[in-house]
């Protein structure tokens, strides 16, 4: 019912997923759309918490028909599943057709110095005996 609609706003959600890892992105979207996929039936345009991980919906939350749609969309395309294979997402949509897109995915851990170190004099060491061989 809302996968053409979801799929015109594809280009936009696919950058606001790329700047989601500094802040919480938010995209307005138009209302006649989504009422107009509806058909005039009366359905609640709101859904929250729809979690992506690693590019699979998290199927223990039960999820509204347009959040599974959203996931179905951004599943289905080759753009998008290599966009969010690594990442951890959630998405939610308020009744001002507001798509709320936060990226929740750890940032890896950073290296110390010490580890930093120990890999130079690893790789150093290997460096020697493969010279050698």
């Amino acid at each position: 019912m809302f996968t053409q609609t979801w799929k015109r706003y594809l280009p936009v959600i696919a950058i606001l997923i790329k700047r989601s890892g500094g802040a919480e992105q938010v995209l307005s979207m138009n209302h006649t759309d989504f009422e107009r996929a509806a058909g005039g039936r009366k359905i609640k345009f709101s859904f929250s918490h729809l979690q992506l991980n690693k590019g699979r919906i998290n199927t223990a939350v039960k999820q509204a028909p347009l959040a599974k749609e959203l996931a179905e969309v951004l599943q289905e395309d080759e753009t998008m599943k290599r966009l969010i294979a690594g990442l951890n997402l959630e998405f939610s949509m308020n009744n001002s057709f507001q798509l709320t897109i936060k990226n929740n995915t750890p940032l890896p851990e950073p290296v110390s110095e010490t580890e930093t170190d120990e890999m130079s004099d690893a790789n150093a060491e290997n460096e020697t005996s493969a010279a050698t061989v």
